[in-house]
């Protein structure tokens, strides 16, 4: 007989922040626009190195973005872009 600890169990949270990322990925995106820099390419810096300072400080960007965790956010731009 199989006890309780016999066995991994599995832990998901079905919290969807899609919402939300989208909100700030959009922010971020407007500012890093209008302070005169490529979004794009300053976003996926931030991506790959998780250095701030490739998002501007202008609209409070920098504090929005560094409340994302770096996976949840490859994960959502995965899933918008797959889903298209």
């Amino acid at each position: 007989m199989m006890s309780e600890l016999d066995y991994t169990r599995k832990f998901s949270v079905n919290f969807d922040r899609s919402e939300e990322i989208k909100a700030i990925l959009t922010t971020v995106y407007n500012s890093l626009q209008q302070k005169g820099y490529n979004p794009i390419n300053q976003i996926v810096g931030y991506i790959l190195s998780e250095d701030p300072t490739y998002i501007t400080n202008y609209n409070n960007a920098r504090t929005l973005i560094r409340k994302l965790d770096r996976d949840e956010l490859l994960q959502e731009l995965l899933k918008s872009y797959l889903s298209e």
